[in-house]
């Protein structure tokens, strides 16, 4: 069973930049995706971007193409999200999750996930 632990939310002012960090524990990943979803209060979880672990082809939403980058390092199993230009729509719950390569970006896809941080932007 791999244990994702996410890091460094916050809050920050609009068009500001924020890092959060994804280390996954349990074993050492392989065949795997890695991605993170984001929840705003009274909506769903929505995919954000997602990072095939080998290869590492990446994938992002629309909303944040250009702003956002994934990225990884496979010697510390640690995934990161780049996020400049922050919006307040950016605003939520950032999770941070370990799925099958073949669906990156289907949340059901996802067979575990961190805890969660906050993520707040300021207008």
């Amino acid at each position: 069973q791999v244990q994702l632990l996410e890091s460094g939310g916050g809050l920050v002012q609009a068009g500001e930049s924020l890092r959060i960090s994804c280390v996954a524990s349990g074993r050492t990943l392989g065949s795997d995706v890695m991605g993170w979803f984001r929840q705003a209060p009274g909506k769903e979880r929505e995919f954000v971007a997602a990072i095939n672990w080998i290869g590492g082809k990446t994938y992002y939403a629309e909303s944040v193409k250009g702003r956002f980058a994934i990225s990884r390092d496979n010697s510390k199993n640690t995934m990161y999200l780049q996020m400049d230009d922050l919006k307040p729509d950016d605003t939520g719950v950032y999770y941070c999750g370990l799925g099958w390569p073949q669906y990156p970006l289907i949340r059901t896809r996802y067979r575990s996930w961190g805890q969660g941080l906050q993520v707040t932007v300021s207008s």
